[in-house]
C-alpha cells in the first residue's frame, strides 16, 4: 500500500489545507502564531519569527497526526485476522466521507465542528509546537473527513510503519502549502483572496479523490496496484 497510499495521503493533506473551513482562517492563525498584524493588505511580522514559528506549528500538528496514524495502524495490527472486513468497512466509510466533502451528501453528524481555542499567543517555537498540537486536535469538520479517511487507510495497512508514513505524508501535504502561503501573505493578502474563489471547487476535487481511494480500498485493488508498483520498481533496479 505504500506507494499509492502515500500519494493519496499527500494529496489529501494538500487539499485539506485548501478546504473552505481552514484556508480562509489562515491570516488569523498566522497573526495569532507570530504576534504580527494585518496592515496595508499584508502581514507585518519579522520574517525570522514567521519562519521559526511556522516550522514549530508544523512540527506540532505533525506530532499529533503521526501519533494518530501509529495508533490506527496498531489497532489494525491487533485485528489483523479481520483485515479484509476492516478494509471493506474502511473503503465504504472513505467513500461516504468523500461524498460528504464533495457536498453530495449532507449528514449532519459529519458536519459537527470541534475547535480548541488558545487565547494565549505564541511566544517562541516551543509554544508554537503546542499551538500546532492544539490546532490538530481541534480540527475542523471538512479536514476531519479527509484525515479520518487517511486514518482508516492506516488502520488497514500491513505494518505499523506504513501507518506512520501515511500520516507523515498527510502532514507534509499540509506543511508545504502552509509554509509557502505564510511567507506569501507577509508580502500581500491578494493571494488569499484569489484562492478563496476556488475553494468550493477544490473541496469537490478533494472529495472525489477520497471517493476514488475508497473504491480502491473497498475492492481490494489498492493492494494489487501497490504490489504491481513494487514489482515494477524492482524490475527497474
Amino acid at each position: 500500500m505504500n506507494d499509492i497510499g502515500i500519494f493519496f495521503a499527500l494529496a489529501g493533506g494538500i487539499l485539506s489545507f485548501f478546504s473552505p473551513c481552514v484556508f480562509p482562517l489562515l491570516p488569523a492563525y498566522i497573526t495569532h502564531l507570530t504576534g504580527g498584524k494585518i496592515e496595508d493588505s499584508k502581514l507585518l511580522v519579522n520574517r525570522t519569527t514567521l519562519y521559526l514559528r511556522s516550522i514549530g506549528f508544523i512540527i506540532g500538528f505533525s506530532i499529533i497526526f503521526v501519533a494518530l496514524g501509529a495508533s490506527a495502524s496498531f489497532i489494525g495490527q491487533i485485528l489483523s485476522e479481520y483485515r479484509v472486513l476492516i478494509m471493506q468497512i474502511a473503503g465504504l466509510l472513505i467513500i461516504i466521507f468523500g461524498l460528504q466533502m464533495a457536498g453530495l451528501l449532507k449528514f449532519k453528524v459529519l458536519m459537527k465542528e470541534k475547535r480548541i481555542q488558545s487565547e494565549q499567543k505564541s511566544k517562541n517555537i516551543f509554544s508554537s509546537i503546542l499551538l500546532g498540537m492544539a490546532f490538530a486536535t481541534g480540527w475542523s469538520p471538512c479536514v476531519g473527513l479527509a484525515l479520518s479517511s487517511i486514518l482508516l487507510l492506516a488502520s488497514s495497512s500491513d505494518t505499523l510503519s506504513q501507518g506512520v508514513f501515511l500520516l507523515g505524508a498527510y502532514s507534509l501535504g499540509m506543511a508545504i502549502p502552509f509554509l509557502i502561503i505564510s511567507i506569501v501573505i507577509s508580502y500581500s493578502l491578494k493571494t488569499i483572496r484569489t484562492i478563496n474563489k476556488y475553494l468550493a471547487k477544490l473541496a469537490v476535487v478533494n472529495g472525489m479523490i477520497m471517493v476514488g481511494l475508497g473504491f480502491l480500498v473497498l475492492s481490494g485493488q489498492m493492494q494489487k496496484i501497490s504490489a504491481w508498483l513494487s514489482a515494477f520498481s524492482l524490475f527497474d533496479l
